[in-house]
């Protein structure tokens, strides 16, 4: 199943509301959003022996990316917004 299958009734809300490219970054704002979330989750459940308090290494790399790719989809989407209020 392709991913615009598997979300096609997010896509098509999202794409009619905002048009393809800003519904379908939309889109997928939303599911960094919910890794983000699922990863910080088991975060909490592996902490790191070396610094209390904080998750594990691989966990917190694996954060760190989803939220790095989360604040390129939102310039993305300002930058394409930016576009269309220019117009």
């Amino acid at each position: 199943m392709s991913i615009l299958e598997k979300h096609r009734a997010t896509l098509e809300h999202h794409e009619t509301k905002m048009g393809p490219s800003r519904g379908r970054l939309a889109v997928a704002l939303d599911l960094l959003t919910d890794a983000l979330a699922l990863v910080g989750q088991h975060g909490v459940y592996c902490r790191s022996e070396r610094q209390p308090g904080r998750p594990k290494m691989d966990v917190a790399l694996v954060l760190e990316q989803l939220d790095d790719a989360k604040q390129l989809v939102q310039s993305a989407m300002a930058e394409l917004r930016a576009d269309a209020d220019r117009r």
